[in-house]
């Protein structure tokens, strides 16, 4: 009985660490799940500094990368992230954080002009969460789709293709499970195992990795639901 305990006990343990190393050094379940998936990447802003995506690359297969908020917003190292991902080998795409309080019109022109050409990136994405005043508030599904509409048929008509949609578990309750089913989703679920069919899905805002050196001392990880194939297949012409 006591071999059978010592035995147990440390296969406990093993499975422990190996939770914690999958979770980038933060012990939760659900990255136990994601290893399941085969193509692994990040997302990464100005938060995370100068990067060496020489480094940063190693094992992981894409990146998305902030280009812009709201109608004015730039991510000042947009162009270089952009570049160095791409040089590092990862398929990379660009992301645009979703304003409440500006028209779609006008987010979709910033995104454009600041991204430019995706010709061989994977599809633009329009992160939709909730933030600041807004997380207590919440927008009106109406008012928000008055100016999520326009940003996506604007972003379709440049790409070609629906723009993929970063949202929480919230976001996507509130404003685009009805609304938006046809778009293709990147969900965060950093606890649980996401309930919405995901094409992309953030499972840790906890990833510690080399390769980075800004105020955030933290990186977002994510998995791909499908092969090295399928996801090169995403790239646009």
């Amino acid at each position: 009985m006591k071999r059978k305990a010592f035995w147990l006990g440390a296969a406990l343990v093993s499975l422990i660490a190996l939770i914690a190393l999958i979770a980038g050094g933060v012990l939760r379940p659900n990255a136990v799940f994601a290893a399941r998936y085969p193509v692994h990447g990040v997302d990464v802003s100005a938060y995370q500094g100068n990067i060496d995506w020489t480094v940063l690359s190693e094992g992981l297969d894409f990146a998305f990368i902030k280009a812009t908020e709201g109608s004015g917003a730039a991510d000042a190292h947009f162009a270089a992230n952009f570049a160095g991902a791409a040089e590092a080998g990862l398929l990379a795409g660009a992301y645009h954080f979703f304003s409440f309080e500006s028209p779609g019109e006008t987010q979709a022109e910033n995104f454009i002009r600041t991204a430019g050409s995706l010709s061989g990136r994977l599809p633009p994405v329009v992160d939709v969460e909730l933030y600041g005043v807004f997380r207590a508030h919440p927008p009106d599904a109406a008012a928000v789709r008055e100016k999520l509409g326009p940003l996506l048929s604007a972003l379709t008509a440049r790409y070609g293709v629906k723009p993929i949609l970063y949202a929480t578990g919230t976001s996507w309750n509130l404003y685009l499970r009805d609304a938006y089913a046809g778009y293709p989703l990147w969900i965060r679920e950093v606890y649980l195992v996401p309930r919405a069919p995901f094409l992309f899905w953030q499972y840790s805002d906890k990833g510690r990795l080399a390769g980075y050196d800004g105020p955030e001392k933290y990186i977002d990880l994510n998995v791909f639901a499908g092969s090295k194939e399928a996801l090169a297949a995403l790239a646009l012409p």
